[in-house]
């Protein structure tokens, strides 16, 4: 497991007549060390030691006194406080959004859209000072929070303003109505991503919005909030409440939100369509996954192990699409491993601001404890465990990339969503007993294909229950692209055309 090495100091050199001959390989030494490339923490801007909601257009204090604490993951150093939404709270936003709701959707979409376009082009303006936000609140590296959160948080928001005027060309009827006000739950994994899959699309179609942050990310969503004043978005129109769980309870049952978006755990979302059911409350749930990544005796390895290792270690496999599962076919089992095992000796784990970090920090205590769980679960179970030699930092979250062999379809690591870089192998003999592997999960979010075969990527499209199917690729995203899963993944669209239609009276 490679780590970040101090830079020697350069001497200067006498010129010789002959080249004198390269040096010996040391053994256990590389050629080429990366000297840190730390990304500066002042970018991320001042950070409020206290923070309240952020209601009716202004930033104000908590009915209760309850305080929150958020940390940077990699360091257990305590970020800032945040308040505690109470159930008065919740209510002064929803009231908020109400009173929003007739102005913000009387207007013309195209003056809507303006101020979509508006929000995106300051988030691309101050996309370095989000990201280092991002990635300090949250624990992911920040080469991934620059190079793809923020570029794809702008990008939905370029994507739904274009909208706001089209709507009557959509595929929704002559002219679709907005629902109203819509209650949104998002989840600590992509904290500003996940916002703009919601809000964009809600407020292109003509709703105010009441949004929930996680209670372990809540501060890019704060400055979002400033991002909403900066572009001079009418009060009310998005309102923010921070806390944990019980917040989150209070909104998605309140009798005055028309619409319910949530993103998350499975155990929380058959808890909120329990609470819905029975009302006229429209609900539309993201939730877990145990995505299989198949790989076929005929893929190219070096690609597929790049895409196998983008499929579990990306975000410290803090996503819910995440290739958990990797399915070989038995006859380049040896192979792969052996690839995706020299591959994973180079995947460097530490500093999220470095910008040579690929894997970040495990964004709480709490999901550590469950990741090493589980993997101990795996151990005891019988499958066989492997990391890469690697000195973890001594304080903050951090768990080493982890890959499981000799595993079974009963382990439960090959069962349960570990939202960690733990990767599962299996292997299969057919297309037909992949498939039949592939499918073996309450799960059904989404799934990925390496085959050179044409013929095969459809035919095994058609057969898998997973809602995004990528081939030879993986975990590629698109504002133009729907989202969403079936079975216990939940159901609905996000993104595309398609995400239009859960904040449409259709």
């Amino acid at each position: 497991m490679a780590s970040p090495q101090k830079t020697k100091k350069k001497t200067g050199a006498v010129a010789a007549p002959a080249p004198a001959p390269a040096p010996a390989p040391v053994p256990g030494r590389k050629l080429f060390e990366y000297a840190p490339a730390p990304e500066s923490r002042a970018a991320a801007g001042e950070i409020a030691s206290s923070n309240g909601h952020f209601i009716g257009g202004e930033f104000v204090g908590s009915s209760g006194k309850e305080a929150l604490k958020t940390v940077d993951p990699s360091t257990e150093e305590v970020l800032a406080e945040f308040a505690q939404g109470t159930e008065e709270d919740v209510e002064r936003a929803v009231k908020a959004a109400r009173d929003a709701f007739g102005p913000w959707s009387a207007l013309p979409g195209a003056e809507r859209g303006k101020y979509l376009f508006r929000i995106a082009r300051i988030i691309q303006e101050r996309s370095r000072e989000l990201a280092v936000l991002e990635s300090i609140d949250n624990g992911k590296p920040i080469r991934e929070t620059r190079d793809v959160d923020l570029p794809l948080v702008a990008a939905h928001f370029f994507y739904y303003a274009g909208w706001a005027d089209k709507l009557e060309f959509a595929s929704y009827g002559p002219d679709p109505k907005p629902v109203g006000v819509a209650a949104q739950v998002i989840p600590w994994n992509f904290p500003l991503l996940m916002l703009a899959w919601k809000i964009a699309p809600a407020l292109a179609t003509g709703n105010t919005v009441v949004l929930k942050p996680a209670e372990t990310t809540p501060l890019t969503a704060l400055r979002f909030a400033e991002i909403c004043r900066q572009a001079g978005l009418p009060k009310g129109v998005v309102n923010i409440v921070t806390g944990d769980g019980r917040t989150g309870a209070a909104l998605t049952a309140h009798p005055g939100v028309d619409k319910v978006a949530f993103t998350g755990s499975t155990e929380v979302g058959r808890a909120i369509a329990r609470t819905l059911a029975g009302t006229r409350t429209r609900l539309s749930l993201e939730l877990g996954g145990k995505a299989a990544n198949i790989v076929f005796d005929d893929a190219p390895v070096d690609q597929a192990v790049e895409g196998i290792v983008d499929g579990i270690f990306f975000n410290q496999g803090h996503v819910c699409c995440a290739g958990s599962r990797l399915l070989v076919q038995e006859s380049v089992h040896d192979e792969v491993m052996e690839s995706l095992k020299r591959r994973m000796a180079t995947l460097r784990v530490g500093d999220p601001l470095d910008k040579n970090t690929d894997v970040g920090a495990i964004n709480s205590a709490a999901q550590l404890a469950r990741i090493r769980e589980l993997a101990d679960a795996g151990e005891a179970e019988g499958a066989e465990r492997w990391s890469p030699a690697c000195e973890l930092p001594s304080s903050g979250y951090w768990f080493a990339p982890t890959v499981f062999t000799n595993v079974s379809a009963t382990h439960r690591v090959a069962r349960e969503e570990i939202f960690g870089p733990v990767l599962s192998v299996l292997t299969f003999r057919t297309p037909e007993e992949a498939v039949a592997k592939a499918n073996n999960t309450p799960y059904g979010l989404s799934a990925g294909i390496w085959t050179e075969k044409g013929s095969r990527i459809l035919w095994m499209a058609s057969k898998l229950r997973a809602g995004v199917v990528w081939s030879n690729t993986f975990n590629k995203f698109d504002p133009t692209s729907p989202f969403g899963g079936y079975k216990e993944s939940g159901y609905g669209r996000e993104g595309g055309r398609h995400g239009l239609e859960a904040y449409l009276d259709v």
